[in-house]
Parts: C-alpha cells; structure tokens; sequence
C-alpha cells in the first residue's frame, strides 16, 4: 500500500470519527434559536466527504497492486528515477476553452434560471467534447 492510499484512508477514518461526532453533536443542540434534530446538510456534506475520500483511498490502494513500485514509494530513490514521459500533452488545442465556455453557459443559466441557456450550454459542451475526443483522428488538413 503506498502512501497516497494511507493518507486517504486515514482521511477516511477522520471522517466517520467527525460525521457521527456531528450527527450526536447537532441532535443534542437544545438552544431556543435553533430547530430541534440533527443538522442535515452539514451531516449529508460530512457523510460524502466520507464517502468520497474512502473511494479514492480504494482507487489509489487497487491502482498501486497492479504496477511497481514507484519512485517517491522509494527510499533510496533518486530524482532521476521519476524522469520520464508523462504523456502527451496537445499544445495548441481550443477545445478545452471551449469545454469552459460551455459550462459557464450551463452556471449562467442555472444562476439565472432559464432553460434555454442552460439547453444551449450543455450543447456547447457535448460539441466541444465530442470534438476534443475527435481532434487527433481527423488528418491536420481537415482541423
């Protein structure tokens, strides 16, 4: 298990400790300026907090058995161990501007309300995407 996967696992572990602390804590409020109960929605942020960093705890604990040991797992490693490629990176691409572009629509149209900004947006986003995806299978003459 490499140390990624430590780190959320305790996270995880906090998590739980803070969330049942929570739901006692907020059920036990008996001040007149507040309802009576458990708080909801700091309960619910909690619990997916919990959730979340268990299932990448998960992730990063499955991911790490199935490939070697890497360089900052490694004691005696030097800096160079951890030069290599990374990947690829597309310099010049648009798309990812576009992507944005379609997601402040769908924000906008959400903040104001009107659906058929937030329709056009989702448009824009699927497009830019789709052509994302597509940007290296179509010959450089025909961008």
């Amino acid at each position: 298990m490499n140390s990624a996967s430590k780190i959320f696992y305790g996270l995880s572990a906090f998590f739980v400790v803070m969330t049942v602390f929570y739901f006692v804590a907020t059920g036990l409020v008996s001040d007149p300026g507040s309802r009576v109960g458990i708080e909801w929605a700091g309960g619910t942020a909690l619990a997916l907090a919990t959730l979340l960093s268990l299932m990448l705890a998960a992730y990063l604990h499955l991911t790490d058995s199935k490939s070697d040991i890497a360089p900052h797992d490694w004691e005696e490693a030097e800096i160079e161990d951890g030069a290599g490629v990374l990947g690829f990176f597309s310099a010049s691409s648009i798309w990812p501007f576009a992507m944005t572009c379609g997601v402040a629509v769908i924000g906008y149209g959400i903040a104001f309300w009107h659906l058929w900004m937030i329709v056009a947006g989702a448009v824009i986003l699927i497009w830019a995407a789709t052509k994302l995806n597509l940007q290296y299978g179509v010959p450089p003459e025909k961008h």
